[in-house]
């Protein structure tokens, strides 16, 4: 596969509903949708919290081993002290002090995670102060063209450690909003939209996801609707490599789907389906299964990496991508075999993606099982090496998200919507509930809904309006 040519700036300014020479989330949340989201409803429901606590409070494996990683993690201790900065900068010929910002985050997560596992309100108060902290100091992220990265990381997992305190009583709701809708997410749009004024195919795979990931976790903590389908809609359909599409190009007849950037390292690679999952995770939590997109297939993209990784000998179909900036330099790269690994090296991506396809979907997955039974127990920020890159992903996934094995798994997802015929749908039926409670849903609003998806049918609106108020009422993992 060749992997040529830049961005149609028009075609994509249309597709995600931003004008012309603006940034469509750089709006204040005054001008957000008022309400609709599940809360807490990105990496983790109502239904997720419940489980973890319990499993731990009966001692049940693993989440033992999940939560002793998380409470022996430094970050994850009552009476962390924010060290908040007013200008974030990413990036050399800056002052660099992003770290900061992440270690703070993963504080702010861990000892909020840890609070509703066990309880103790003491490790809540602590993540409250430090959001509450950073949204009244910070204003901007800085740098070189990395402050996309830190926009697209940092603001994602900042939604994900706010959304588990939010209904807390000191936490500022609204200025956090404020702080996530002006700060990140602005940065993360327009990076999808321009590229740092690049050809589309400049920036490697991790780059887009790390913006879609910001974009997608900002709107659903500020409840914008508008953002949501932007996010959804660029991983069905965008330009940029970070969608489903070009981040998995080619399906191999092993059932197994190329991941573009195991041509360029594998620390990249194992980034990039991090992303892709939290992605993935983010929009099940609110109805929109994209886990199950494209006939699942973000499961054979992750089963190629997870073979990979294990040291397992893999395809690869060589592919050349465009480089340079629009309107200046020019350059070309050519990928033609798959990086060499480290079986040693990992992150804490795979529980998340493996339980998905195991247990929800009652998949085959072998080297998604193989590589999580590895990794586990998985830790977060701090179990992985000082750098950035061990706090890419916020983790502890072995506590998080193992899971029972579903007794009425949900089917695959059809292929997309804008294809199919009047009456289909393509977010999969739920494991349980009937959602008859919604039968009677205005066509209006299900079609409403249903945009935000992808979906471009009463029915399909119908079914995920369903899917969407069993997700509320906490019976849908």
């Amino acid at each position: 596969m060749h992997v040529t040519g830049q961005i149609s700036r028009r075609t994509l300014l249309k597709a995600t509903g931003v004008a012309a020479g603006t940034v469509g989330i750089g709006a204040t949340t005054a001008q957000a949708a008022a309400g609709g989201f599940a809360h807490p409803g990105l990496l983790h429901t109502r239904t997720d919290l419940a489980r973890m606590a319990a499993k731990v409070k009966a001692k049940a494996a693993p989440y033992s081993a999940g939560y002793a990683k998380l409470a022996a993690n430094p970050h994850a201790q009552a009476g962390w002290t924010a060290n908040p900065q007013a200008t974030v900068y990413r990036g050399e010929g800056s002052p660099q002090n992003y770290a900061t910002l992440y270690n703070d985050i993963h504080a702010a997560y861990q000892n909020a995670l840890r609070y509703h596992v066990s309880g103790d309100s003491a490790h809540a108060d602590t993540a409250v102060a430090i959001l509450n902290a950073w949204s009244a100091k910070l204003t901007a992220v800085a740098g070189s063209a990395d402050r996309f990265l830190a926009a697209g990381l940092y603001g994602y997992q900042f939604a994900n450690a706010a959304e588990l305190v939010r209904d807390h009583g000191d936490f500022d709701l609204a200025r956090f909003q404020e702080m996530l809708s002006k700060v990140f997410a602005p940065l993360s749009d327009d990076f999808l939209v321009h590229h740092n004024n690049a050809v589309i195919t400049n920036y490697w795979t991790n780059w887009d996801l790390c913006a879609m990931a910001c974009v997608l976790a900002t709107g659903i903590f500020c409840d914008d609707k508008a953002q949501v389908a932007r996010a959804v809609d660029y991983f069905k359909h965008g330009e940029g490599l970070g969608s489903v599409k070009n981040a998995i190009p080619v399906v191999y007849d092993d059932g197994l789907g190329e991941w573009l950037e195991a041509g360029r390292d594998q620390g990249h690679a194992l980034l990039g389906v991090g992303l892709m999952g939290t992605f993935c995770e983010m929009a099940w939590n609110q109805g929109i299964d994209l886990y199950g997109y494209d006939d699942s297939r973000f499961l054979k993209g992750a089963q190629y990496v997870a073979k990979w990784s294990l040291g397992g000998q893999v395809d690869y179909t060589a592919n050349t991508r465009r480089k340079g900036e629009i309107g200046g330099w020019s350059g070309s790269e050519t990928a033609t075999a798959a990086a060499p690994v480290d079986p040693a090296m990992t992150r804490p991506i795979w529980a998340m993606i493996s339980n998905h396809y195991t247990k929800r979907r009652a998949l085959p997955a072998t080297y998604l099982t193989r590589i999580t039974a590895k990794s586990a127990p998985e830790g977060g920020g701090g179990d992985y090496g000082p750098n950035s890159g061990g706090y890419d992903q916020l983790g502890f996934g072995t506590l998080a998200f193992t899971r029972d094995r579903s007794t009425t798994p949900t089917t695959t997802a059809s292929p997309d919507a804008r294809t199919q015929s009047a009456g289909s749908t393509a977010v999969s039926p739920s494991p349980t509930g009937s959602g008859d409670d919604l039968a009677a849903t205005g066509s209006s609003d299900a079609v409403g809904w249903a945009a935000a998806a992808g979906i471009t049918t009463v029915a399909g609106g119908l079914l995920l309006l369903r899917r969407r108020e069993r997700v509320r009422r906490g019976s849908v993992e």
